[in-house]
């Protein structure tokens, strides 16, 4: 089992040149749990994760792992610690399943030191949580998109991180794969005890998926919780500008929310008469 990391933002407001993207946060990451942070595009969803793992800089407050800055971490102390897989992330022209995998290893390895069986071991478990091994010998760059995103995820369990951020894992991937990648982070998070925060579009998922729920509009937090107590139908309006109906999940038992627009509503429904009489 992995060790339980205390991880928190303290004030943090984030930006990229003269504009401010996330502005005086407060958050805390709970340990051993999924996390998964949702909202509308260009909230800040992304820029967050970025600065919890130390690719950005706050321009205030602080990022808080242990009771250190993150910031003033050293780098390879904390990818010890922290693993980040990015939104679609490049690998080098040509390089191997094996030698993509293999450089999760590296904030293990010291100055001069030689490949160990322990980076064996690590690399070949790796393979086989994501069902990889059989593509250790093939060039990433030939692989599908499933497969892909999966040898990604193998790269970063090589890491063998206490915490795991992934941004928007499932993005280019249909429907099949992407209940594939969340069952296989689900099985890490049950089996390892590895805290989990990733950045989801579809807020069904994020609601089947999560333990906790982070909701970001316009750059604050907008409601942090369990999902039956952040997926509703007041806050999907308040940080999505969406109506809609939040029904009990039939398979998860967990809310499921259903967009209402103004076309297929069945006429004389409650639904019917909100939209018709909204126009009236």
């Amino acid at each position: 089992m992995t060790t339980a990391h205390s991880l928190a933002a303290e004030a943090l407001t984030l930006g990229y040149g003269d504009r401010v993207v996330v502005e005086s946060l407060d958050l805390v990451v709970p340990a051993g749990e999924i996390t998964v942070i949702v909202g509308p595009n260009a909230c800040g969803k992304s820029t967050l994760l970025r600065s919890l793992s130390r690719l950005l800089t706050p321009r205030a407050g602080r990022v808080v792992l242990d009771g250190k800055e993150v910031h003033r971490m050293p780098a390879k102390q904390l990818a010890r610690t922290l693993g980040l897989l990015p939104q679609s992330p490049v690998a080098p022209e040509g390089i191997t399943v094996l030698d993509l995998v293999g450089r999760g290893r590296h904030p293990h390895q010291k100055l001069f030191s030689r490949w160990n069986s322990e980076d064996d071991v690590a690399v070949a478990a790796a393979l086989e949580a994501t069902r990889t091994t059989d593509l250790a010998d093939r060039a990433v760059d030939e692989l599908s998109g499933g497969q892909r995103q999966r040898v990604w995820i193998a790269m970063a369990l090589a890491q063998q991180t206490d915490l795991l951020f992934l941004d928007e894992p499932t993005t280019f991937l249909d429907a099949a794969h992407q209940i594939e990648v969340l069952d296989l982070l689900t099985d890490l998070n049950h089996s390892r005890g590895t805290t989990i925060v990733m950045v989801l579009h579809d807020l069904n998922l994020a609601a089947r998926y999560a333990d906790h729920l982070i909701a970001i509009a316009d750059g604050r937090l907008h409601t942090a919780g369990t999902p039956a107590e952040v997926l509703t139908e007041e806050s999907v309006r308040a940080v999505f500008g969406l109506d809609s109906r939040i029904i009990e999940d039939p398979v998860s038992g967990r809310p499921l929310m259903l967009p209402i627009g103004r076309h297929h509503i069945r006429p004389g429904s409650h639904e019917w008469h909100h939209v018709n009489d909204g126009q009236s």
